[in-house]
């Protein structure tokens, strides 16, 4: 009898333990699920900033700069339509002709004008206004995706993560996705103020799901209040949501991860990196785009300069002797002085073209 007594109250004691010891492994799942979450809406958030940061940047360039810009391409195509009618259009010397020639290679090459002549001269007059058409193309986007339900069921976008593990991770995402679209699909509904409401927190869900967006899910589930309860006594329960949690913190690694490689990735852009440089200037009280736009000025008048002196040559102005020797303004610099000038303007160029 003895034995039966202690074997009996052994039970309840061994079950109490187990549960305490699933209740702190729970415990410490969530406390790390709550901090990737947090996280990755942090990271999120400064990703986004940064991003919209490079685009007020670009866009203050654009305004400011936009018409020095253009004027340096309006003075490059008249550089290349001056040669062109000097070596098509006046009779010259075998060496005359081999000599200029090598000027207007020599202007290419180092990059004072395009090596290229513009085949279409109305091409270059929207160019610089190209600039942004990929940013609207992606708002476009953003809109239309969100407004036929069948793309409710559309797949997300392949995730970073190892190919073991990309199929979990879809997965885990998809159930997540197609729990919630259960719940708030507008068609699950009649009322039309509920309808409206679940509409428009369909339009969250499936904007997440497309991006692949696990975090995003779920702090959608825990604002709904629309996760499963479980049963705190039962250990079945219990080790089925520790199970849970921790494969959607192995995901959400993953994703915390990869937001902060691609914000590494933005900010070592050249684009990036002009964010960082006008922070700094800024804090120094300095305008950089201000300073930029001065300094393509100084830089306009350059480069016209070398096309009022291809002018001259071209109306016999100047003799072919004074010609070789270069306009008498850039004279005093030294070459390297001069290909450092016109490298470091098409590099500014450049990059505004280029985000």
């Amino acid at each position: 009898m003895p034995r039966k007594s202690t074997s009996s109250s052994q039970s309840p004691t061994t079950a109490s333990l187990a549960l305490s010891s699933i209740h702190i492994r729970l415990q410490t799942l969530d406390k790390e699920h709550q901090w990737l979450l947090k996280q990755i809406k942090r990271k999120r958030t400064e990703l986004k900033n940064f991003v919209e940061q490079m685009r007020s940047v670009a866009t203050d360039i654009f305004n400011r700069c936009h018409p020095k810009f253009q004027k340096l391409v309006d003075i490059d195509r008249e550089i290349h339509t001056l040669f062109d009618e000097i070596l098509t259009g006046r009779k010259l010397g075998k060496q005359t002709r081999k000599d200029i020639e090598g000027i207007y290679y020599q202007l290419q090459i180092a990059r004072i004008i395009t090596p290229k002549p513009k085949n279409h001269p109305e091409d270059e007059d929207t160019e610089l206004e190209e600039l942004f058409e990929t940013n609207e193309q992606d708002d476009d986007f953003s809109g239309r995706r969100t407004e036929e339900h069948h793309q409710y069921q559309e797949a997300p976008p392949d995730l970073d993560f190892s190919s073991a593990n990309k199929s979990d991770a879809a997965r885990k995402i998809r159930q997540t996705f197609l729990s919630l679209a259960e719940i708030f699909h507008p068609d699950k509904v009649k009322d039309g103020e509920t309808q409206m409401r679940h509409t428009e927190i369909m339009k969250e869900i499936n904007k997440a799901y497309q991006e692949g967006d696990l975090a995003r899910l779920l702090e959608i589930e825990q604002q709904h209040q629309v996760g499963k309860s479980i049963d705190s006594n039962s250990e079945d329960d219990l080790t089925r949501q520790c199970t849970r949690i921790e494969q959607q913190n192995e995901i959400l690694t993953n994703q915390y991860e990869a937001l902060k490689q691609e914000l590494r990735s933005f900010k070592n852009t050249p684009e990036g990196a002009m964010v960082s440089d006008c922070r700094k200037a800024t804090r120094e009280g300095i305008d950089p785009i201000g300073s930029m736009a001065e300094q393509v000025e100084a830089e306009i008048q350059t480069i016209a300069a070398i096309r009022d002196f291809v002018r001259d040559f071209r109306e016999q102005k100047i003799t072919i002797k004074e010609f070789l020797c270069g306009p008498v303004n850039l004279r005093h610099m030294t070459q390297d002085a001069v290909d450092d000038l016109f490298e470091e303007m098409f590099v500014e160029l450049g990059e505004v073209m280029f985000f």
